[in-house]
């Protein structure tokens, strides 16, 4: 395709999820209803923390960022490939490849670092429940919050960058639903080596140094509970970790088995799937999880509708 001076334009090619069998047209209303139950929950999760005075702590403003990332993280992908596939087309521009990566990254990176910091917050209130206000201070909460979103930009700055400064010169077929690097990489008509270790590189100290933040934060928060005398102090320990828990687990679980595992075990059509679950299904269950176990959500919930509504 050419522009209006001339030169070629290269689009990319996204094979997409779903065909147009009734099964996978079937599958594709399925995974539209899910992005739109989890835009609703978690604008909703926003909604409730930001009108609810019981609510302005630094857990739930940690929460209301997780909701936000959730948010856009299923905005970058589902959108696209639904208007690709409603208008059997399947044309990517390389700024909107670049786009995807970039957010993609950024949007999983940050994520990556909000959940080490949503450990710290449960640790301090658990094992320093006196300091709370003084460990876990509304400009300490600000500034892990800022963090958060710039290492995960930088990350998504610099291999958005690399990856499109590569030459495409034969097959443009991202066998892929959205642009993600690894997928693209593998096009490129040069030696990208070096590159692709870097970005190994990359995806492991960004999982890896916050994995660990969150396992000390939570080895410490179990010794202090396990020293605990009383059996109710216990279980609300256990209780307010738990959804927390049950959220890194989802989330790291399905991001190290993407990045983390050896070339030879990996499967294009898995990798599909498995991305599928981190990028659409996750975002919908962080606010099911932290709501149906969550006393003061619910609270919060049935205060707005008795004030509105009853």
């Amino acid at each position: 395709m050419e522009n209006t001076n001339g030169t070629t334009v290269i689009y990319f090619i996204l094979l997409g999820l779903f065909n147009h069998t009734k099964l996978h047209q079937f599958l594709f209303a399925v995974v539209l209803m899910i992005f739109i139950i989890s835009l609703m929950g978690n604008a909703i999760m926003i909604f409730l923390i930001h009108m609810d005075p019981r609510l302005h702590t630094p857990m739930y403003f940690l929460l209301s960022q997780l909701s936000l990332m959730d948010m856009m993280l299923v905005s970058t992908t589902v959108p696209k490939m639904a208007a690709n596939y409603l208008t059997n087309t399947q044309s990517i521009s390389p700024t909107g490849c670049g786009a995807q990566i970039f957010l993609f990254l950024t949007l999983g990176g940050g994520e990556c670092f909000l959940l080490a910091a949503m450990s710290y917050d449960r640790y301090v209130a658990i094992c320093h429940p006196l300091r709370y206000p003084i460990l876990m201070s509304q400009k300490l909460c600000l500034l892990m919050t800022a963090g958060s979103w710039l290492l995960g930009g930088i990350d998504g700055l610099m291999q958005a960058g690399a990856t499109l400064s590569f030459p495409y010169c034969h097959s443009l077929e991202i066998n892929h639903f959205f642009c993600e690097a690894p997928t693209l990489v593998r096009l490129a008509c040069a030696d990208t080596t070096l590159f692709e270790f870097f970005m190994y590189v990359c995806c492991i100290l960004m999982l890896l140094i916050p994995l660990s933040l969150i396992l000390a934060s939570y080895s410490l928060i179990l010794a202090a509970v396990l020293h605990m005398k009383s059996s109710a102090a216990r279980k609300k320990a256990f209780t307010t970790c738990s959804s927390h828990l049950a959220v890194v687990g989802l989330f790291y679980g399905t991001l190290m088995f993407i990045y983390m595992r050896p070339k030879s075990y990996r499967s294009v059509d898995h990798d599909k799937v498995i991305s599928a679950f981190y990028t659409i299904f996750t975002p919908v269950l962080n606010p099911i999880i932290y709501s149906v176990r969550n006393k003061e959500v619910k609270g919060a919930f049935k205060r707005w509708l008795e004030k509105h509504f009853i």
